[in-house]
């Protein structure tokens, strides 16, 4: 795929404008992995989808991820390394659902949440179900609210438009979460790098605040409706970004006055 000039230097202003970010933004520790933070920062992926689309969108949020993980202060330690392809997958599904692609979206996160199922801590399923449910719930209500953020692209309202932005950010950040959740419960992972000797405690780590991160992800949500909204509102009217092609399109009327093409 070769880029044009223009994209590859919005891909490097984002990319520097992620570690700035990084740099001032809080951050969260996880709760019983105080080695794994939760940064705040990693909301902007949903922006990077929205303005450069998924696959752009993907790679600038990689390289800004990587550029904050390999410089100070993170130093490139090996606790964020696992978790570098977060926010790129933030980026790739709000990316396809925005450039109408929202199947792809669709399957991408419900793949990230039946991995899960698969995994160490789930495993066997008919014991450890509720370390799945503890989980996963909150990602099968980002999977259905997927088709409500298709409905609401259709009505124009601010509030409706808010709520757009809104969905479509908690969804891009709980696939960001869901592969977090995934990559710590590959043995590898929690026995080489973070020192887990034990799976109960990895199953412990999962189930000890069910509820602390859909909140977090709901925060973060908000952050970006805050920006998206009043953002893409100035763009919609500029060449820098392609409404035209996205699921907010005005339809295009044909010369009988009847609207062509579907969404």
């Amino acid at each position: 795929m070769k880029l044009p000039t223009r994209t590859i230097a919005l891909m490097a202003v984002f990319a520097a404008l992620y570690y700035a970010l990084s740099l001032v933004s809080p951050f969260i520790p996880a709760v019983a992995v105080p080695e794994i933070t939760i940064k705040l920062e990693a909301a902007v992926a949903s922006i990077f989808g929205l303005l450069l689309g998924p696959y752009v969108g993907f790679l600038t949020a990689l390289l800004g991820a990587l550029v904050a993980w390999v410089l100070p202060p993170s130093g490139g330690l090996s606790y964020g390394l696992p978790f570098l392809l977060s926010p790129p997958l933030n980026a790739l599904v709000v990316g396809f659902i925005f450039y109408k692609k929202w199947k792809y979206a669709f399957v991408a996160l419900a793949a990230l949440i039946l991995a899960f199922w698969f995994l160490p801590p789930s495993q066997p399923v008919s014991e450890y179900w509720y370390v799945g449910l503890a989980v996963t719930w909150d990602k099968f209500i980002a999977l259905a609210s997927i088709f409500l953020v298709v409905q609401l692209a259709w009505f124009r309202s601010i509030q409706n438009r808010a709520l757009f932005y809104f969905f479509l950010a908690f969804i891009g950040n709980q696939a960001d979460n869901m592969w977090g959740s995934d990559i710590f419960a590959v043995p590898l992972v929690y026995e080489r790098i973070f020192g887990f000797t034990s799976l109960d405690g990895v199953r412990f780590a999962f189930v000890v605040s069910p509820f602390i991160y859909p909140a977090i992800r709901i925060i973060q949500a908000i952050i970006v409706t805050v920006v998206a909204l009043p953002l893409m509102k100035t763009l919609e009217s500029s060449t820098l970004v392609p409404i035209n092609e996205s699921i907010i399109a005005k339809p295009i009327k044909t010369q009988s006055g009847e609207n062509s093409g579907k969404r």
